[in-house]
């Protein structure tokens, strides 16, 4: 009897009690059925383990021979023979896609483990005879098993070239270890077959990694330290590009409405500081602070200017500043007019290097442009390709 679904509800259908197994290898499963008794009105649920189809006797020992060829051809290793074996073997404890599990037995443990590891110190160079045993045991059924066995030649490995060189000093150093233990001192020996060798201490390649790694990101971060100075100090220029218009025609009104220069300058900086919340850091006005303190420190007031163009490091405001300097020295006749068609000046510069900045600006945009080209390409020119296939 079999459980169907329609339209939300669930239906019994009778079957003839056949359920067809899991092939081998795919596991057991549940089945959920009712089952109906004659003679009774209601049915009885009842669950079913459904175990995989097991193999038949005669398919078990096929399944034995194929595990046995698989497993001569694994346990060789790297070797190509019984008769001659130098590599470590393979005993593997399962045969892949076969439901085996296999289990080592060995005449003498002096010349390789249970994992198939030659103990190369203990092989005699004639060669060592061992006699391997191996129980296949079928997982389904342990008592299913078969029995395998050869026999296998060990020899220890030929040391060729430089390996072999390597060993004979290895054998010298240990030799002059084993004879010199209590004195204080290793001597190892000068020469091994009439050859002289030299040693040096063998170098710690992570720890030069480290150091290399170390320097590079040190390097690094010093280039990014010029990397965000050198940008700072480019935006800090802009600014006061930008700034300087402004300042000199405030400067000029100020003048012009009859302060001296120095109170002019003076109430430009407690302008600056009343709005600094309003209008942010402005590096020209802090400059203007500090030729202000060093004029209030003693610094005479045409030095003070001197400076201010000089730490300022832009052309515009050297000349304001040596402007300045020049005309306490020889009178402030005709410095107003000078600051005003200076600050003219400066407005058509601004003019200028707004329309410069903006040029950059678009072309800037360029590369994002023919990137959104491209990918309306590919959205316009892909389905047509594929209309076209289909």
């Amino acid at each position: 009897m079999v459980l169907l679904i329609l339209d939300g509800k669930a239906y019994a259908t009778e079957t003839d009690g056949t359920i067809t197994r899991n092939e081998h290898g795919k596991g057991s499963r549940t089945e959920e059925l009712e089952a109906g008794i004659q003679g009774g009105s209601d049915r009885i649920p009842i669950q079913i383990e459904v175990q995989e189809q097991q193999y038949s006797a005669k398919e078990i020992k096929k399944v034995f021979d194929r595990a046995i060829s698989q497993m001569e051809r694994r346990i060789l290793g790297t070797n190509k023979s019984l008769d001659h074996i130098e590599e470590d073997m393979e005993l593997i404890q399962e045969i892949p896609e076969e439901p085996i599990a296999v289990e080592w037995e060995l005449d003498r443990y002096d010349v390789m483990n249970i994992y198939g590891e030659l103990q190369h110190d203990a092989l005699d160079k004639k060669g060592s005879i061992i006699n391997i045993k191996a129980v296949l045991t079928y997982k389904e059924n342990p008592q299913n098993q078969a029995l395998y066995q050869c026999t296998a030649v060990l020899y220890p490995k030929e040391l060729k070239g430089a390996d072999k060189l390597a060993e004979k000093v290895r054998n010298a150093a240990e030799q002059t270890e084993e004879e010199t233990r209590t004195e204080k001192e290793l001597n190892l020996p000068d020469t091994v077959d009439d050859k002289a060798v030299s040693y040096y201490r063998k170098m710690n390649i992570r720890g030069a990694v480290l150091a290399v790694m170390a320097a590079l990101v040190a390097i690094l971060l010093y280039a990014q330290e010029k990397q965000n100075e050198f940008k700072r100090e480019k935006e800090k220029r802009l600014q006061m590009l930008l700034d300087y218009p402004e300042l000199a025609n405030k400067f000029t009104l100020l003048l012009g409405a009859g302060l001296t220069v120095r109170n002019t300058w003076k109430k430009m900086v407690r302008d600056y500081e009343e709005q600094i919340e309003e209008w942010g850091i402005r590096y020209a006005y802090e400059e203007m602070k500090v030729t202000l303190n060093e004029m209030q420190s003693g610094v005479t007031e045409a030095e003070s200017y001197e400076r201010f163009g000089r730490r300022c490091k832009v052309q515009e405001y050297v000349k304001f500043g040596a402007l300045l300097s020049q005309n306490l020295r020889k009178g402030t006749k005709g410095l107003v007019q000078l600051l005003r068609i200076d600050a003219l000046q400066a407005f058509e510069e601004r003019k200028t290097r707004a329309r410069r900045l903006g040029e950059e600006a678009g072309t800037k945009l360029l590369l994002p442009m023919f990137l959104m080209l491209s990918v309306v390409l590919v959205i316009v020119v892909v389905p047509a390709f594929l209309s076209m296939q289909i």
